[in-house]
This record gives C-alpha cells, sequence and structure tokens, in this order.
C-alpha cells in the first residue's frame, strides 16, 4: 500500500523538466550573438573611418616603350627578358652605315655651301668693280658732253654735227653702262645672301650635317632611366620601323601602391597618414608606408559629345560604394627589388592614435598576411 502512496505523489508532484533550462541557454547565446553582432557592428563602422582596410590594392610604376627615332635594320642586342639596366645602357644598335654616310654627305654640303658663298662673294666684288668702272666712264663722257655744248654755245661752227653726235651717243652709252653694272651688282648681292656664317646657303647646309648626326646618334637605343625590361622578343635583323616600340622598360624611378578606398574611408583620411601593407608575394610579412595623395575625382558614367549620359543601374538593395585612388608610398628598402607591377595588396591605413581600433587593424592585417601563404 505504501509503495502505491509514493507512486500517486511522485505522479502528483512530478520532478522540474529539464526545458526551462534549455531555454534559458538560449537566451543567454542570444543575448551574446546580439552584443556582439552589435559590436561588430559598430566597431566596422568605426573602422571604416578610423582605420580603413581594402585589398583592392595594387602596385602601379612607370612604364617606358623603348622606341626608335630612327628606322633600320638591328645590328646588336644587349639585353634580354627581364634584364635589369641602368640608365645609359646600349640596349639596341641599328646599323649605323646609312647614318654615317648621310653625316658625310652632309659636311661635303657645308664645304660647298662654303665655297658657292665665296665664290658668290668674288662675283659681288668683281660687279662692284665693273660699276666702277662704267660710271668712271660715265663722268668722262659727261665731262665731254659739257665741253661740246660749251664750245657750241661759244661759237656755234666749231663743232661739227658728226662730233655732236659721237658725244651725246657715248654719254647715253656710259648711262646704260652704269645702269647695267648697277643690276648685275645688284643680283649677286641677292645670289650672296648674308656674307660669313649668317648666309642662308650655310645655315641650311649645317642643318642639314646637324640632322643627320643627330639621326646617327639616335640610331644607337639607351635606357632613359634604370629599370627591367620586359615585353621583349625579336632578335638580329629585325627591322626596327620609326615610332614602334621595340621593348618595354619598367622604370625604377617611382613605385608606388594604388589602393582603391571606399568613399566613406576618405573622411578622416589625409596626405602622411601611416600605413601597414602585406604584399601577396612576401606572406607573413608587414611593411610601412605612408599615404602619398588622395584620389579627388573618378568617372561616373559614360558620356558620349553629342549623346545621351548613361545611367548604371543599381544591383541589390544598397547603393554600391564609390570607391577613390588613394597613392601610398611603401618606406621599406626591403620591400623595393620584391615590387611588380599589378601586384596585389592589402592595406590599413591608420588616420589617428585610437588604441583600441589600431590594435584591431593590426591583429586584422597580420592574420591576413599569414592567410597569403594559401590564397
Amino acid at each position: 500500500m505504501e509503495d502505491d502512496q509514493t507512486e500517486t505523489l511522485e505522479k502528483k508532484n512530478p520532478e522540474p523538466h529539464p526545458v526551462k533550462e534549455e531555454k534559458s541557454a538560449i537566451k543567454k547565446i542570444t543575448i551574446l550573438v546580439f552584443i556582439g553582432t552589435t559590436l561588430f557592428f559598430i566597431w566596422y563602422v568605426l573602422a571604416d573611418r578610423h582605420t580603413p582596410y581594402t585589398d583592392q590594392a595594387r602596385v602601379q610604376g612607370l612604364i617606358t616603350p623603348v622606341t626608335p627615332k630612327v628606322s633600320g635594320f638591328i645590328t646588336q642586342i644587349n639585353i634580354k627578358l627581364h634584364s635589369k639596366v641602368k640608365a645609359g645602357d646600349t640596349l639596341f644598335q641599328i646599323d649605323k652605315r646609312p647614318f654615317e654616310i648621310a653625316v658625310a654627305k652632309a659636311e661635303a654640303s657645308v664645304d660647298n655651301a662654303t665655297q658657292s658663298v665665296a665664290a658668290s662673294s668674288a662675283s659681288v666684288k668683281s660687279s662692284a668693280g665693273k660699276l666702277g668702272v662704267a660710271r668712271a666712264q660715265l663722268d668722262r663722257a659727261q665731262r665731254n658732253w659739257n665741253r661740246v655744248q660749251k664750245v657750241m654755245l661759244e661759237n656755234e661752227g666749231a663743232l661739227s654735227e658728226a662730233d655732236k653726235d659721237e658725244s651725246e651717243t657715248a654719254l647715253l652709252q656710259a648711262t646704260e653702262q652704269v645702269a647695267s653694272a648697277e643690276a648685275s651688282l645688284e643680283r649677286a648681292k641677292q645670289s650672296l645672301g648674308e656674307s660669313g656664317p649668317d648666309n642662308p646657303k650655310i645655315i641650311t647646309a649645317i642643318q642639314n650635317l646637324e640632322q643627320a648626326q643627330l639621326d646617327l646618334a639616335f640610331s644607337t637605343l639607351i635606357a632613359p632611366t634604370d629599370g627591367v625590361i620586359e615585353s621583349f622578343d625579336l632578335d638580329l635583323g629585325y627591322y626596327a620601323s620609326t615610332g614602334q616600340p621595340l621593348t618595354t622598360l619598367i622604370s625604377k624611378s617611382d613605385v608606388w601602391i594604388q589602393a582603391n578606398m571606399k568613399e566613406n574611408n576618405l573622411s578622416l583620411m589625409d596626405e602622411g597618414n601611416e600605413v601597414e601593407l602585406t604584399f601577396d608575394v612576401a606572406p607573413g610579412k608587414i611593411f610601412k608606408g605612408k599615404v602619398r595623395s588622395v584620389g579627388f575625382g573618378v568617372s561616373s558614367d559614360e558620356t558620349n559629345k553629342g549623346g545621351l549620359p548613361k545611367i548604371s543601374d543599381k544591383k541589390g538593395w544598397l547603393q554600391d560604394p564609390q570607391r577613390f585612388p588613394v597613392i601610398i608610398h611603401a618606406e621599406s628598402k626591403e620591400i623595393e627589388g620584391l615590387l611588380r607591377l599589378g601586384g596585389q595588396v592589402d592595406v590599413v591605413v591608420y588616420t589617428g592614435n585610437n588604441f583600441l581600433l589600431n590594435a584591431i587593424a593590426s591583429l586584422r592585417i597580420r592574420i591576413i598576411s599569414w592567410l597569403s601563404y594559401v590564397r
């Protein structure tokens, strides 16, 4: 009987069910998730402005196409693909012989021009001498005509008509000879032009010589700056055409990182802000840098002159953020030999001295640098 009574009491007063404890645990987890999500959202909003990060960054630099200024067959090649060159190194040699011949011809033209001017100078002197003789003859003829007129006034029958006609004819001929001599002298002067080195013929000949010498110098293609040869695939005998690139020189004079930051990343960013960088080419390593400049504009649509602007449709519920280029200078000397144009970079910018946000950003970029091993 007692056992039956006990059983009846246990059925009437059952022990507490573990469901309430499970509900309490779920509630705690929900609260923790909500708090964590809220903190993450706050951190995300603040980090976007105080410690902006982007993985949309690339190594950029200066590229110089090696382009000949004269045409000809290549007779010498001093480089290979990915060769490192110094400014002033000879890269290619175009056949010199046509240009050396042109220089010799131009030098001969200078000599000919000088001789021609000398001959023209002699012609001027000769014409001037003839003019002097003609003027002297005119003076004599004029004085003789004056005497004839004087005699005829004093004694009209003293001279015959033939003597009078002869004197008058001599005066007219002398006048014509002076006019002819003056015209010959003027032609000689115009043919000569300026005397000495200012003579147009000599100037033209010297300019042709300088151009020929310049073309000869251009037949040797030299490196304009320190760098590395890229896009090289030709051999001896290749015909180099004026204005057609033979290879590409990646200059080492200036290499930078272009980080495409979201528009709301720029509110606190300024030139000189410290930057930490990690490169896929050097996983696990962090490098220092500084913000060099921040872009002021990008193309927002495609507009044809005389046409209507093209408006891009918004995709999704939220507007895609506009990005602006931020130019960053890597300060570490260690990375100089590792930088390759187009290489991927992860960037975090420290816009202030916020200890907590800076510490989180520093930890984040280091984790990302280690993840580069498995990318």
